[in-house]
């Protein structure tokens, strides 16, 4: 496909000077922060003459996207380039003074999902409110939202369920940019940094990845495909649970199971209710990371059959909850790390609503009910922060 739409990473060459002119600024970015060059970002700011780039922060799987989910990450040397990579994703989630002194601002460049609780947007949110406090500028590279700006999904995460897996009121799905989601921040923050988006040419808001001829580097080990993207939203709650979410296999969140599940029986089950665009199917699977490693699944595989009529944030909530109607026994929601920590499917899902209430009878569609206000209300919100058509 010829290349369509120039991200923010492709403006960098020809802005990144003007914007830079004479400041010592860090780069927030992993591998995904190429551009259409395939040049990483970290080579081209490396490279700018008048400017002087002095460190990198690395979030969630490292500077070069060498870790896996949750494995938390040092503060280390970039072998490839000399500079001093500071960890915002291991005893620091958010820079401190130190990290920020002689900084005149911080460049980001990541690829984003538009997920709340893919942690990336949460990094941002930090990184921002740190600038806020220190007076450095935030200068964020826009990309495109690999499922399009026209849909959001989910319910708003509630007060008191703030993490590292959501740390701003937005839904399931946003249905922004990195760049747009950046400006809703700025708007809302109690002390507002000061921010600079640069922006994509020729994203349209219909537009999904595929259609914008850029390149595609998974952003994480574990969201290989748009199809996990697709799923993602909704599967990911399965990350709350005693069930494998089907990381370490070839098809993560699009297949879940335990070896204990009798996957046919709720795959009939959840066919006949028949959910719009999808369909169900068991299979097995062995994974070889992460929960029942090298244990045989036995599993349900989510195939979307209509990618305009899916919605993955409905459907992983009825996956979820004909898992635990079918097995009440062996089904378990995966315990608080910590004193005084949240269940994780409570800050995945944003309260505590689902874990205290979906096996009860009604709430599968209260909730969704809910979901679903919350959602509209987003909707007659975000369209102030849309900086494309």
């Amino acid at each position: 496909m010829a290349q369509t739409v120039r991200s923010g990473a492709d403006r960098l060459s020809d802005l990144g000077e003007q914007l830079l002119k004479g400041k010592k600024f860090g780069l927030l970015t992993n591998p995904t922060g190429i551009d259409s060059n395939y040049r990483s970002t970290i080579d081209v700011c490396a490279g700018m003459r008048d400017a002087k780039l002095t460190v990198l922060f690395a979030c969630e799987h490292g500077i070069r996207g060498e870790r896996q989910a949750g494995v938390k990450i040092p503060d280390e040397t970039d072998e490839e380039t000399g500079l001093q990579v500071y960890s915002l994703y291991g005893e620091h989630s958010k820079p401190t003074s130190s990290m920020l002194q002689g900084l005149d601002a911080i460049v980001f460049d990541i690829q984003d999902l538009g997920v709340r609780f893919y942690t990336y947007l949460s990094t941002l949110v930090y990184v921002m409110e740190a600038c806020a406090e220190h007076g450095v500028e935030v200068i964020v590279l826009d990309r495109p939202n690999p499922l399009g700006g026209l849909a959001s999904e989910g319910g708003y995460l509630q007060e008191g369920y703030y993490s590292m897996v959501g740390a701003w009121k937005v839904p399931f799905r946003t249905g922004l940019t990195i760049g747009e989601f950046a400006g809703l921040v700025r708007e809302q923050m109690a002390t507002p940094c000061k921010l600079q988006v640069i922006p994509m040419l020729h994203w349209k808001r219909d537009m999904e990845y595929p259609d914008t001829g850029l390149a595609w580097l998974p952003p994480s080990p574990n969201m290989p495909t748009m199809d996990t993207i697709r799923v993602y939203a909704g599967n990911c709650l399965f990350e709350g649970t005693n069930l494998s979410e089907g990381r370490g296999t070839t098809k993560p969140f699009e297949m879940v199971g335990a070896p204990w599940l009798r996957a046919r029986g709720i795959c009939g089950t959840l066919n006949r209710q028949a959910l719009p665009g999808v369909r169900f199917h068991p299979v097995t699977f062995t994974p070889v990371i992460s929960k029942h490693k090298g244990e045989l699944c036995n599993g349900i595989m989510t195939f979307i059959t209509d990618k305009h009529a899916y919605q993955a944030v409905p459907t992983g909530l009825h996956l979820l909850h004909a898992v635990m109607e079918a097995h009440p026994e062996q089904f378990e929601w995966v315990r608080p790390g910590g004193e005084g920590s949240h269940y994780f499917i409570d800050v995945l899902s944003g309260s505590d609503r689902v874990r205290l209430t979906l096996h009860e009878d009604g709430a599968l569609e209260a909730i969704l009910a809910d979901w679903e206000r919350d959602r509209a209300h987003w909707d007659s919100i975000r369209s102030k922060y849309h900086l494309y058509d």
